[in-house]
């Protein structure tokens, strides 16, 4: 990605869900203006998702997610099919392609049923389409059943011609999520003219020569609310401090930073960290912090999960991998079982655990943060996150402004 691309997370997640040979790659490579997916007669050509970004007028920043058959089959196929359902996960506007193979002999929609029943369960806007709008005997035969099973009346299009690739913009337009874009990283904490003075240690987690995400996103909306932006690393709060004529409106510090700068900070101004920012933006941060409590009642036949969205070599220090489980362990005995996934590594089945610690998240939408909440809580597994999780070790999540 380069310096002037939106980043992934910041896209609208759009994906391409159907049958085998239903033309969901020659559809995408016909939006996109490009070959993007390889496409062949032969079925099973996608074999994991392939995502494109790319600017869509009106949508703005997207990425396009092309995914493997549903009904594809055997033990790879089923892989494949399981890569399919993550990609569900991350997406906030669903294609689903109805039909497959047009010389099929008979027009079977039970999976489009089923998946179309899974996105309006997730509240996930959906809008059936059906491809070969060339073949327009085929294309009307399933565009009828579609309308009859589905209540629904589908895009009809053709990747070969062109057809219906208006109206399916049209489409997307509207089923845009309602206040999609609007989440702010800081809220209603700050607005123009306020000062905003963020700590940020610049140890081995900050890569040489650049600064993370959350720092760049939190730094660049800050400017464009007109805010005075101060940035110090942590041995330079109190000089920082000194050189302010009134204290700062927000404090923002990395969560490992928190006990430290809590104890300094003035008592007018705000203190909270990238992480907590980011939680409230993308996660569910009444949850989180509901969730932190579970802390206090762990123990050492405990299990905790910590996921991790990047997926990195681990460093000396890592937040997540060592100085978390370092705290929880202090706080609750060396035997407490500490479990660490990262990625889309996510279990299915979260009953096992006492507690899972989510990281900030930068690098997934919301879509997919929240579809991990919502596998938490219907498991009665509390959740919570990197900084909401220190703060409350520290003893001042109460204090910590969101």
């Amino acid at each position: 990605m380069g310096l002037q691309e939106t980043p992934s997370a910041n896209r609208i997640h759009i994906g391409f869900f159907g049958r085998r040979n239903s033309g969901k790659s020659s559809l995408l490579n016909a939006f996109c203006g490009q070959s993007v997916s390889i496409v062949s007669a032969q079925a099973g050509t996608t074999t994991d998702p392939v995502s494109k970004p790319m600017e869509i007028h009106g949508l703005g920043p997207c990425v396009l997610i092309d995914t493997a058959g549903f009904d594809d089959t055997g033990d790879l196929g089923q892989s494949r099919v399981e890569r399919t359902e993550r990609a569900a996960e991350k997406t906030e506007i669903a294609l689903l392609l109805c039909g497959g193979d047009a010389a099929a002999a008979d027009i079977s929609l039970d999976l489009e049923t089923a998946w179309h029943a899974y996105f309006r369960e997730h509240k996930i806007p959906v809008i059936p389409v059906v491809s070969k709008g060339d073949l327009p005997a085929y294309a009307q035969a399933v565009a009828g059943a579609v309308t009859d099973c589905l209540g629904e009346t589908p895009v009809i299009v053709s990747a070969k011609t062109g057809e219906g690739l208006q109206e399916l913009r049209e489409r997307l337009l509207r089923a845009l999520p309602e206040g999609y874009g609007n989440r702010s990283i800081t809220g209603d904490l700050v607005q123009a003219g306020d000062v905003a003075l963020l700590v940020m240690p610049q140890d081995i987690q900050a890569p040489a020569g650049r600064l993370i995400l959350p720092q760049v996103q939190t730094i660049r909306e800050l400017l464009d609310k007109k805010c005075m932006v101060m940035s110090v690393t942590t041995d330079g709060l109190d000089d920082a401090l000194a050189a302010l004529q009134a204290p700062p409106k927000l404090i923002i510090t990395d969560s490992q930073a928190f006990r430290t700068v809590s104890g300094k900070k003035p008592p007018e101004s705000l203190l909270t960290s990238f992480s907590v920012l980011f939680a409230a933006q993308k996660g569910d941060i009444a949850y989180y912090k509901d969730s932190a409590e579970a802390i206090g009642r762990l123990t050492e036949r405990s299990r905790v999960l910590i996921a991790e969205c990047c997926t990195h070599a681990p460093l000396e220090e890592d937040i997540g991998r060592v100085k978390l489980p370092r705290m929880l362990r202090q706080r609750c005995g060396g035997g407490l079982t500490v479990e660490i996934v990262s990625g889309t590594d996510f279990p299915a089945d979260l009953s096992g655990y006492d507690l899972i610690i989510q990281c900030g998240a930068c690098m997934f939408n919301r879509r997919y943060v929240m579809s991990r909440v919502e596998r938490a809580r219907s498991q009665g597994v509390p959740m919570t996150n990197y900084g909401v999780a220190i703060a409350w070790l520290a003893g001042i999540l109460d204090s910590v402004s969101v």
